[in-house]
């Protein structure tokens, strides 16, 4: 009988050390994931035309018109010329023409290519991401590069009305309309990343808004088809108006997610296409044709795409300029000419 009583103590007692660990390990769950560790740090950047590399030559394999990609990225693109320290590598994923909706997760494609917050989760898992450049939402509501393609041909029709006259007064409902859409992008790539084992705090990321490529300053002697077929009128709604409300945009955005924001919207003043009579020494590409594009059926179509879009020369001096912005602190900087004409990114410029 006492040897009975002695296996029910112990069998009691270690029930009982056994619910207490199960408690204890219950109550203490084990920590989350964080970013890959021992891999290369990398900055990557998602979006479409502005930052791809559209107009700045040397296109990464299988994006200029292979399979029906043209995606344009570019080995010149702006990602690639930060000079950040610590850096291993640099990723871009955007897109030429992309919306924001091929930015987010879903299953919207852009010239073959899916759902770029899914390549940056993937990228996510293996190497340690330490910021993502965004740049989208003119391919949205805005259509901004269709508007300049309308200014072109109001400029061939004096009959038609320019593209100030026919887009000006619906401006700013199409940049409101787009609001939303670039912040669905904003919120599937931090869900991406916290799905990597992210949070918040270890990596930057910032939005980015567009610069004037073209403005009221073009040579008179170049506002032709050998550079900027515009008239005077539309010149000054591309860059009083349209660029503004479109960054007010993009800055709206960014206040309500509240991610950084780099405004170009003046970095290329002085430096438009048409605007010296060195194109050299713009940065921003003038009405350009592929004429061997055009005795193909198959790209022919996109022999002018390059046109009104940041040359090598542009991206090179905006990626120092982001370079110099994720290097501080702040919330919100400006890229700004300063006294030799390099970009700065003035962070005095409120958010």
């Amino acid at each position: 009988m006492r040897r009975y009583r002695w296996w029910v103590g112990s069998a009691l007692f270690l029930v009982i050390l056994l619910v207490g660990a199960f408690l204890v390990v219950g109550n203490n769950p084990a920590p989350a994931p964080g970013p890959p560790v021992g891999v290369p740090r990398v900055l990557v950047s998602l979006g479409d035309s502005t930052i791809s590399g559209e107009s700045a030559g040397d296109y990464d394999e299988g994006t200029d018109g292979e399979d029906g990609n043209w995606c344009h990225r570019s080995r010149n693109a702006t990602i690639h010329h930060t000079d950040l320290f610590g850096i291993d590598d640099t990723v871009n994923f955007a897109c030429s023409g992309a919306p924001s909706a091929q930015v987010a997760l879903g299953e919207t494609t852009q010239y073959t290519e899916g759902s770029q917050a899914r390549r940056l989760g993937a990228l996510a898992r293996q190497k340690r991401v330490v910021a993502v450049l965004v740049s989208v939402g003119a391919n949205d509501d805005p259509g901004f590069g269709r508007v300049l393609d309308a200014c072109v041909q109001a400029w061939f029709d004096k009959n038609k009305p320019g593209c100030a006259e026919a887009t000006g007064k619906d401006w700013p409902g199409k940049v409101d309309a787009m609001v939303p859409k670039v912040k669905a992008a904003i919120d599937d790539i931090r869900k991406v990343m916290g799905d990597a084992g992210y949070q918040p705090t270890d990596y930057q990321l910032v939005l980015q808004s567009y610069a004037a490529p073209i403005s009221p300053d073009a040579l008179e002697s170049l506002r032709n088809l050998n550079g900027c077929p515009f008239r005077d009128e539309d010149l000054r709604w591309v860059r009083e108006s349209a660029v503004p409300l479109l960054t007010e945009g993009i800055r709206r955005v960014a206040r309500e997610t509240g991610v950084r924001f780099l405004d170009l919207s003046r970095a290329g003043l002085g430096r438009e296409a048409c605007a010296r009579e060195d194109a050299s020494q713009e940065w921003f590409s003038r009405l350009s044709v592929r004429w061997a594009d055009l005795q193909d059926d198959a790209r022919a179509t996109h022999a002018l795409q390059e046109s009104f879009h940041p040359n090598a020369a542009g991206h090179a001096a905006f990626g120092r300029c982001l370079g110099e912005f994720l290097a501080t602190s702040d919330r919100a900087a400006a890229c700004l000419p300063g006294d030799t004409g390099d970009l700065h990114a003035a962070t005095s410029i409120g958010p």
